[in-house]
């Protein structure tokens, strides 16, 4: 498919001049934006698989019979939205969760002091059940669907500061088992890409100060009524797909959350 066959169905072509029937304004999406979606099904399609570099700018551009400087100005929003990594004499890459920078984009948590702090995840729990009603709306499934639940700790230094409870569907993540997760080493979003297909492309965000429930303080080892930040996610696949409802509570002595705006 070619970027003619993408505005085939637009019978004024891409430059708009025409009227639409009952005069309505048509829409059209600029020609670069028509390959964005191209190169884009691709990687749903996972031609080109995460970490894999993909074609040339030159051969695109001859694939989908446009400029070099209509391919390159795709790619280059593509790069903006960390779905592709160009890489300085090396090309351009499908990006991948096991990055360090893809790790920091989904875990927002920096120390006071500015210094590094390993973290490790300690796995509590993970069970299939029907899907609760509100987490049934967030990932857009019906009541009652399967869904696979997680439960974790991360631990700083040692010292429990993140609890996690990790919302995904039954269908997509079939034969996720705590077994199977203990065994991946690796961060928990690129076991997702690697062993299910489910690469997280963006999220939405609901914070605000708790106080801590006596089941959340006992995990996090925190009196009762401690204040902690509630960090509410819901992750999006390609196509805007909603794939996981993540809901954190975040002990912030000596930590802050960190939100780049741009």
């Amino acid at each position: 498919m070619n970027a003619n066959q993408a505005s085939a169905s637009n019978p004024n072509g891409p430059s708009g001049d025409g009227a639409a029937a009952g005069g309505a304004s048509p829409t059209f999406s600029p020609l670069y934006q028509q390959i964005k979606g191209l190169i884009t099904q691709s990687l749903e399609s996972g031609e080109w698989k995460p970490g894999e570099i993909i074609p040339s700018e030159v051969e695109l551009a001859a694939r989908y019979k446009v400029s070099q400087g209509t391919v390159r100005k795709a790619i280059d929003e593509l790069a903006a939205e960390n779905l592709l990594v160009r890489r300085q004499g090396k090309g351009t890459f499908v990006a991948t969760h096991n990055e360090d920078r893809a790790q920091f984009r989904f875990l927002r948590l920096l120390a006071d002091d500015g210094a590094e702090h390993p973290h490790i995840s300690k796995l509590l729990e993970c069970r299939r059940l029907r899907a609760p009603a509100e987490i049934a709306r967030q990932l857009d499934l019906k009541p009652a669907d399967p869904v696979v639940l997680i439960k974790r700790l991360l631990q700083f230094d040692g010292v429990s500061t993140v609890l996690d409870e990790i919302w995904l569907p039954g269908a997509v993540f079939r034969g996720l088992t705590l077994e199977r997760l203990s065994d991946y080493k690796g961060p928990l979003y690129a076991m997702f890409e690697a062993e299910f297909g489910t690469r997280m492309i963006r999220a939405s965000e609901k914070i605000r100060a708790v106080a801590a429930e006596p089941s959340v303080a006992e995990l996090l080892g925190v009196p009762p009524g401690f204040p902690l930040l509630s960090v509410e996610r819901v992750s999006f696949t390609y196509g805007d797909r909603p794939v996981e409802v993540r809901r954190g509570w975040y002990v912030t002595t000596g930590y802050y959350y960190q939100n780049d705006l741009s």
